[in-house]
């Protein structure tokens, strides 16, 4: 027999032992859950490594549902702008990491002019003279648009003549793919390996045991997959779940070990560049955004995907272009019948412009909602981004939560890091404080999203949860003061901190629990 891991003395969240203080892991499996007393006795006889809690709490891990490692390795090690104030406080960091790089290129990541006094992002020539002429990519914080260089544009004009170009070096649509395509297809093998490294190194930090990675040809590209795969099979981090967001991409995810084609095939871009597809113009541009997708289009990707057993997934945010999914997806139900919809687990990421008949439509089918919680917390409200760029009337109608589960629609959280950054607890706290008191969710459902969420999503229905012979993953930690069996998350309190991280019994991150 194994020998077998006892966790005692704490405070373990788990469904239908309200009152447990142990568990007993036995290899990757969990073996026990309940009294310190009663897991003493299970273990008797048995080879153990005992463990003293302390009165940490033990919660199933967290998954994320929505991560881009490589991406959010290199806000992590790399240029961050996620905090700058101004456009001038954004050109001084581009300048001061020109030269730390030493002529190299500058890629950076998470401006946002509608948090500056401008109002405005960089300019193509700004960018020129704070880099000394080098190659510049600065993504805005969505991942949707991006301002470039000069010498970055002279070294791959193609970006000139692609829809979405303009010449104060500002690049969205069709433009910013093929750019971020020539930056991404530039990072040396061994930079993309330490910027994932660095991702799951963090992940594990913060208690997550699983990341959704959302991949495709427009965002990462099949080597980032494969080495981000090849990276969590030999290094201990979180589990990796990877899906390929390619229209008719069924082989190509076959190949490369996806769980689906699905993820972030674009039918729309994002709100805050203006390029959320919306059935009527923007608020403060004369635009309704961009439509990637019809509904034929969807159809005939789900209808596809799901006779090939695979799922199928969208990006899909402006209420245009939830339309244009749903209707597709009700059509593809019309050709493989609705049971077979709801086998596959078809997902849509975002759905942030959802309708009553939008979300009884998902719940028919069985299609997953991956939304993100902290998109509301920093641009939702009557004053925020959202407010900004759609008035508020329609801004408050944004994420519903609540209506979401009400309607039946099964919910997983993620952060679409480095959009906006891995940070479960936070997640969670932004879910249960929505701007919207109505569509709030309890703690309780909120933690649910991010953990057991995650894996129904993926198609595990087993793990998430801490019961004898779910998979031994889970995360400790250092809570203050406690609700309902959960950290009290009011937004005054401290976060949880991540003492340690375990998946399937393997220790992945470790502060002082098992050393």
């Amino acid at each position: 027999m194994a020998e077998l891991t006892l966790l005692r003395g704490g405070r373990i969240y788990a469904a239908g032992s309200a009152d447990a203080t142990a568990l007993v892991g036995s290899g990757d499996t969990v073996a026990f859950v309940g009294g310190d007393q009663a897991a003493v006795a299970f273990c008797d006889g048995a080879a153990v490594r005992t463990v003293d809690l302390a009165g940490a709490l033990v919660t199933p891990a967290f998954v994320d549902a929505h991560v881009h490692s490589t991406s959010t390795g290199l806000a992590l090690t790399g240029l961050d702008l996620t905090g700058s104030p101004s456009v001038s406080h954004a050109l001084a960091a581009v300048e001061a990491h020109a030269r730390t790089n030493r002529g190299g290129p500058v890629i950076g990541h998470g401006w946002d002019e509608t948090r500056w006094p401008d109002r405005r992002p960089p300019t193509r020539d700004e960018l020129d003279r704070a880099s000394y002429g080098g190659v510049v990519y600065l993504s805005r914080v969505d991942v949707h648009s991006a301002v470039v260089s000069s010498a970055l544009l002279a070294a791959a004009p193609e970006i000139r003549t692609a829809a979405g170009f303009a010449d104060n070096g500002h690049v969205s649509t069709d433009a910013h793919h093929v750019a971020r395509k020539v930056v991404r297809d530039a990072l040396p093998a061994a930079h993309r390996t330490a910027a994932q490294r660095a991702a799951l190194r963090r992940a594990a930090e913060l208690g997550i045991g699983a990341i959704h990675e959302l991949a495709g040809p427009d965002i990462s590209s099949e080597d980032d997959l494969r080495g981000l795969f090849e990276l969590a099979e030999t290094e201990p981090g979180p589990e990796v779940i990877g899906y390929w967001g390619e229209l008719g991409g069924i082989e190509r995810a076959r190949e490369l070990g996806a769980r689906g084609a699905a993820g972030d095939l674009f039918a729309d871009g994002a709100i805050g560049s203006h390029t959320a597809c919306l059935r009527s113009v923007y608020l403060d541009a004369d635009t309704s955004g961009h439509a990637y997708l019809t509904a034929a289009q969807v159809r005939d990707h789900v209808a596809a995907c799901t006779r090939a057993g695979l799922q199928a997934g969208f990006h899909a945010i402006g209420d245009a272009a939830m339309e244009a999914v749903v209707r597709g997806c009700q059509e593809a139900a019309d050709l493989v019948g609705a049971d077979a919809m709801r086998r596959a687990r078809h997902r849509i990421e975002h759905a942030e412009m959802v309708e009553p008949w939008m979300l009884d439509t998902m719940a028919e089918l069985g299609i997953f909602a991956s939304v993100q919680p902290a998109f509301d917390a920093l641009w939702g409200g009557s004053e925020g981004m959202y407010a900004q760029r759609l008035g508020t009337d329609r801004a408050l109608g944004l994420n519903p939560f609540a209506a979401m589960g009400q309607a039946g629609v099964v919910l997983a959280f993620g952060s679409d890091s480095p959009v906006t950054a891995l940070d479960p607890w936070g997640t969670v706290r932004a879910a249960a404080y929505h701007h919207v008191p109505a569509q709030r969710l309890s703690t309780r459902a909120a933690f649910a999203a991010h953990t057991r969420g995650g894996w129904r999503a993926a198609g595990d229905d087993d793990a998430g949860v801490l019961v004898a012979g779910a998979p031994a993953t889970y995360a400790i930690w250092q809570a203050g003061a406690m609700t309902d069996g959960l950290p009290d998350l009011d937004p005054a309190a401290e976060l949880p901190v991540c003492r340690a991280t375990v998946v399937r019994g393997r220790t992945v991150y470790d502060n002082g629990v098992f050393s």
